[in-house]
């Protein structure tokens, strides 16, 4: 536990972080955090370390720890560009692997490996060759929420934010598409390339209904509903906009609907919400269980021991690393 001399010290350090977030982090909470915030970023200075943040994390993380935030597309691109010795991935295991395949030399920490998703436990590297034995010399899209095992066995890796564009680069009648469905099925209506789908789901995007976002919409005149690809086609339909994360935060942030209901993981809306204060944000608030377990505390607890690193078979590495680096190539 900290004296009371610098735990004075600490929040007087890192108050201009605090105007950051106030919107969105009461005042009483703010004490909690600051001791963690101000000893993450000495840590980094000290361990020539970044961090990367989705924005399904929580604010305290997303807005006063995080130097590079974004989609997993824009994390991947910005992974590569990093000069620091550590990379600490604040969010999901597969995002950590991502970033230890563009930067094998570097040292990747997930600060819990506990933190994991269901679209990527939904199918392994058999799966994938199976997927080829049954459609021969058609190609494997992969979406990045995967294990490098599956990325390995793949073709291509995509994002929802490039997933059209990836599936057309590939100039065949057919694509293997997996491991998420419903991005499959949106994929299918973007494009004239025929999909072949995996039964695979986001635990938190395939709870939203149509008649929810109907009520919101009966219940706050003058909604603005946006959603997420990865959720169920009804919900799409019911929707004014559709969009991976990083589309969804720009339609906001230049569009500025007076209302709007964000149909994703909730702490995006709360990391929007501290930038845009003309905005009412309507949250459904659907958690994400995996990316809430990363926290300031194991994020400090990371930088000072520097585990649990991220490592990958150094043959698995090869081909996956090659799936995503036609992907960064598709567009460049």
């Amino acid at each position: 536990m900290v004296s009371n001399p610098r735990y004075a010290a600490d929040l007087a350090k890192v108050a201009p972080l605090y105007d950051r977030v106030k919107t969105v982090i009461p005042e009483f909470e703010w004490p909690i955090h600051a001791p963690y915030v101000a000893a993450i970023n000495e840590l980094k200075k000290e361990r020539n370390a970044v961090i990367l943040a989705h924005n399904y994390q929580t604010p305290e993380i997303f807005h006063c720890v995080a130097d590079i935030t974004g989609d997993s597309l824009a994390l991947a691109r910005r992974a590569v560009e990093t000069s620091a010795d550590v990379i600490v991935l604040a969010g999901v295991h597969f995002m950590a692997e991502t970033a230890k395949l563009l930067n094998p030399d570097k040292i990747v920490l997930i600060p819990d490996v506990r933190a994991g998703c269901s679209l990527a436990e939904s199918i392994t590297a058999e799966d994938v060759r199976e997927l080829r034995r049954k459609h021969p010399g058609v190609p494997v899209v992969t979406y990045v929420n995967t294990s490098a095992e599956v990325k390995a066995e793949s073709d291509i890796c995509c994002t929802s934010g490039n997933a059209v564009e990836v599936v057309e680069s590939l100039g065949t009648r057919q694509v293997i598409f997996i491991p998420d469905e419903y991005l499959a099925s949106y994929v299918a209506e973007q494009t004239d390339v025929e999909i072949i789908p995996w039964q695979g789901h986001c635990e938190v995007h395939e709870r939203f209904t149509a008649q929810e976002l109907n009520e919101f919409r009966s219940g706050h005149e003058g909604l603005t509903i946006i959603a997420h690809p990865e959720c169920p086609p009804e919900v799409l339909r019911a929707a004014d906009f559709v969009g991976s994360t990083a589309q969804m935060q720009s339609y906001v942030e230049t569009r500025r609907p007076p209302k709007v209901l964000m149909v994703t993981e909730c702490s995006m809306s709360d990391n929007i919400a501290a930038n845009v204060s003309d905005v009412e944000f309507i949250r459904p608030c659907n958690l994400c269980p995996h990316m809430k377990r990363i926290t300031l505390e194991n994020i400090q607890r990371s930088l000072e021991t520097l585990e649990p690193r991220v490592e990958i078979d150094p043959i698995v590495a090869v081909n996956a690393r090659a799936a995503v680096e036609r992907m960064l190539a598709v567009g460049r």
